[in-house]
C-alpha cells in the first residue's frame, strides 16, 4: 500500500517514488477512476480486453501512454469495423509507431473482433459471456502478495474464449482483464478505491443477452 501526497491510501502498485511525474499521474488516475470499476458495455469491454492482450509481456504503463493512439488506430475499437479489417489494415497498423507494433497481437485483435460478432444471435453478448464467470466475493487482499496470477474462473473463461476463436486470452491475461473490468475487486483492503468499486459492483445490473 502507498499513501500519496493527497493523503489517500492506494494499492502498492501506485508508487510515486518510482515513476516520473507525468507517468505517476497517468497511473494514479487509472487506478483511482478505472481499475476495478465494473464495466458492462461490450464495446468498452472489448477495448479493455484488447489492450490487456497488447500488454502481455509489457508494462501496463506503456499501454496507458499509447491508449489514445490505439483508439485512433483501431477506429475506437469498433468491433464490427475491426472484424472487417484486411491485410491493408494490418500493414497500416504495423507501420503505426504510436501503438505496439506486434503482428501477432494485431491479428489477434482482429480475430477477437470476428469471434465477438460471431457470438450466437440467441446467445450472450461479449459482456454477458465474460461476466458469467464472475467468482463469488472473497476477502479483500491485504497486499500485492495476496493477488493471484490466475484463478479457476480465469482459467475457465480463458478456455471458453479460446474455444470461441479468441486469441491472446490466456488465464493470466484474462485475470488481469477481470481485475480491470471490476469482475473481481482486487483493490487492497485499505485502498480508498476498494469501497467505491464495491459499491459500484453492488449496484451493477449484470449484463445478459446481447445488450
Amino acid at each position: 500500500m502507498t499513501v500519496e501526497d493527497d493523503g489517500r491510501t492506494r494499492c502498492g502498485w501506485i508508487d510515486q517514488t518510482r515513476l516520473a511525474p507525468a507517468d505517476f499521474v497517468l497511473y494514479r488516475d487509472y487506478h483511482d477512476t478505472e481499475w476495478g470499476q465494473p464495466l458492462r458495455e461490450s464495446a468498452a469491454l472489448f477495448e479493455r480486453i484488447s489492450l490487456e492482450a497488447f500488454q502481455s509481456g509489457l508494462s501496463w504503463l506503456i499501454i496507458l501512454r499509447k491508449r489514445e493512439n490505439f483508439r485512433r488506430a483501431f477506429h475506437g475499437f469498433d468491433v464490427d469495423r475491426i472484424a472487417r479489417y484486411t491485410k491493408r489494415d494490418i500493414d497500416r497498423l504495423m507501420a503505426d509507431a504510436g501503438i505496439v507494433r506486434n503482428r501477432a497481437k494485431i491479428e489477434a485483435t482482429i480475430a477477437n473482433a470476428r469471434a465477438t460478432v460471431a457470438l450466437p444471435d440467441a446467445g450472450q453478448s461479449l459482456a454477458a459471456l465474460v461476466w458469467s464467470f464472475e467468482p463469488p466475493a472473497g476477502p479483500a487482499p491485504t497486499g500485492l502478495g495476496d493477488l493471484p496470477a490466475s484463478t479457476p474462473e480465469s482459467k475457465a473463461l480463458s478456455k471458453e474464449l479460446l474455444h470461441r476463436g479468441f486469441r491472446f486470452v490466456g488465464p493470466t491475461t484474462v485475470y488481469a482483464a477481470m481485475q480491470s473490468l471490476g469482475i473481481v475487486n482486487d483493490h487492497v483492503a485499505v485502498c480508498f478505491a476498494r469501497a467505491e468499486c464495491e459499491a459500484a459492483r453492488a449496484a451493477l445490473r449484470r449484463p445478459v443477452g446481447r445488450g
